[in-house]
């Protein structure tokens, strides 16, 4: 099983379970997978603490400037991420990573800063219920997908809706490149969706 380096990015005002919930279901899936198929780090616009939604907080692995390429990168969402589209600095490291990693994920409102990079053009995506006609208004030539928990934006873009759709989404992943036994293997640790 070929292993693979997952980033996901810490900012302020993230959203908790945007950043939690993939990282769980990534570290989960690494940890009881064959041969160890994920390990997961954090990435900050600096070195310093983000503080996400309700003063969730992250100390990130690494910063921006000294993150190793990633395999995968995560982008959450949150109230934070408005700031960030004109951010140009994080929009071209985004950019960057684009052109380099197998997959780059989007949850929620994390769509804006692909659709700020430019990359949704053309293409189909999804985001936040609340956040549709900010997606369409940043990236007028994107098809905004209403009501699916994620959406394949191109080969390599995933993108998905609000909050917990970003745990479906990684699960998506997981069974992609790890197989349907690790994926369910991490549905029953993490007890995802349990039915009482």
């Amino acid at each position: 099983m070929t292993h693979r380096t997952v980033a996901i990015l810490a900012f302020d005002d993230m959203e908790v379970l945007d950043f939690a919930g993939p990282y769980e279901v990534f570290n989960v899936a690494g940890e009881l997978g064959e041969g160890a198929p994920f390990s997961v780090f954090s990435v900050g616009l600096t070195g310093a603490p983000a503080v996400g939604r309700g003063g969730f907080t992250v100390l990130p692995t690494y910063a921006l400037d000294d993150a190793p390429p990633p395999d995968l990168l995560v982008l959450p969402g949150g109230a934070g991420t408005r700031p960030l589209v004109s951010d140009e600095r994080l929009v071209a490291w985004v950019r960057e990573r684009a052109a380099e990693v197998e997959l780059l994920m989007s949850v929620c409102t994390g769509a804006l800063l692909l659709g700020a990079a430019g990359l949704l053009e053309r293409r189909t995506a999804t985001t936040h219920h609340d956040a549709y006609d900010e997606l369409a208004a940043l990236s007028p030539t994107t098809k905004v997908v209403r009501g699916q928990r994620f959406v394949r934006s191109s080969e390599t873009i995933l993108t998905s809706a609000g909050v917990s759709a970003g745990v479906d989404l990684a699960l998506h992943v997981v069974q992609l490149l790890a197989g349907q036994e690790t994926r369910d293997r991490t549905v029953a640790e993490m007890e995802w969706m349990w039915q009482s």
